[in-house]
């Protein structure tokens, strides 16, 4: 337990050595650290001081949340980052999901490793204006499950803040696990000594997600990390008439490819419709979706982003959804939320007074 970190065989969810409630919780109860904790002098933990001077050099620091999985936070966060390099602002992007790590793969750094140097471990570069950390650089087989509890996680968020040289940069994105637990506590608690600018929610539309973030909205106001707004992901599923399938169904469940007849029949008698988009609610969004959530809870609402088959397939090979034309559904509205979030914090105003 030196510098009080947390030893790898304490129970979950435990406060720390440091902690005046060591020892004494009842988190603690049968732990066999117990007594050595409930004894040992407490103080500041050190580690948090070389934490500060480490994110002394960085500017800004966003978490990207959600209440639940599977709704595109990490493909949000990594978008995120690369938008936010193309406008050649200094970026780094940090993935504390220690469980499920799939930034490597979003940002196309498969297979990267970690290097070390003088000044501490460096980021895997996309660009020289865009780096990355995670655990999944660090896994011999990116198949291999990561199974650790909390305060094996907590370590290594730790030495992610402290042992990684980001160098001058002007945002930090976190993209964090979903729920409220181990993790989340965690970064806000480290980090907050050095600020944090505050927290991008992302949801889908229907109530099944937005009751859990509103409980990440509530995690939020009590830790004192300002919500900067939430983002409806996933909202209906967008795309040209032209490239979906059409199928007939039969009386035996068969499905019989009838794309090729239907298109042929729309250039002929209807060729305006082969510029038509296509628009499905997938989720059920009769409670009001996120826009009306925010309302309820007076936090800002970002906008929303369509269920964009051409994202998924960036996400996917690991590259930027705005690099091309492919993306035309969801590309107008990551841009339209990445502005006002730009503008609602005058971070444009700041890269332009310090160009």
């Amino acid at each position: 337990m030196e510098n009080g970190e947390i030893p790898e065989n304490a129970n979950e969810h435990c406060p720390g050595p440091q902690s005046e409630s060591a020892g004494k919780s009842d988190s603690c109860q049968g732990c066999p650290n117990q007594e050595a904790c409930a004894t040992a002098p407490k103080g500041p933990d050190p580690d948090l001081v070389a934490i500060a001077e480490r994110m002394a050099t960085v500017k800004h620091k966003i978490l990207v949340l959600s209440g639940k999985g599977g709704v595109g936070k990490s493909t949000f966060s990594a978008q995120l980052s690369f938008a936010l390099a193309a406008m050649d602002f200094q970026v780094g992007l940090l993935d504390i999901d220690i469980c499920g790590p799939s930034i490597p793969k979003m940002l196309g750094l498969e297979g990267q490793d970690i290097h070390q140097s003088n000044l501490g471990w460096s980021p895997v570069y996309v660009e020289s204006n865009l780096g990355v950390m995670s655990i999944g650089f660090m896994l011999p087989d990116p198949d291999e499950a990561v199974i650790w509890r909390g305060p094996r996680k907590n370590g290594l968020i730790k030495q992610f803040l402290k042992d990684v040289y980001w160098g001058d940069i002007d945002f930090l994105v976190v993209d964090a696990p979903p729920g409220t637990s181990d993790e989340h506590i965690s970064i806000v608690q480290f980090l907050q000594a050095t600020g944090i600018d505050g927290a991008i929610i992302v949801t889908t539309p229907q109530q099944v997600s937005l009751i859990d973030v509103r409980k990440e909205v509530n995690f939020c106001k009590k830790v004192g990390v300002p919500v900067l707004g939430v983002v409806e992901n996933m909202s209906g599923l967008c795309q040209p008439l032209t490239d979906f399938k059409f199928i007939r169904g039969t009386e035996n469940g068969e499905q019989i490819d009838v794309t090729e007849k239907v298109i042929k029949y729309m250039r002929e008698k209807a060729p305006e419709m082969l510029d038509l988009i296509a628009l499905s609610e997938v989720f059920d969004t009769s409670g009001g979706g996120a826009a009306k959530m925010c309302m309820e809870m007076a936090v800002p609402f970002l906008g929303k982003v369509p269920l964009d088959p051409k994202l998924c397939k960036a996400a996917e090979e690991g590259r930027s959804c705005f690099a091309d034309q492919k993306c035309g559904m969801s590309v107008p509205a990551l841009k339209s939320i990445i502005e006002k979030l730009l503008a609602a914090n005058q971070w444009n105003q700041e890269l332009q007074m310090n160009e």
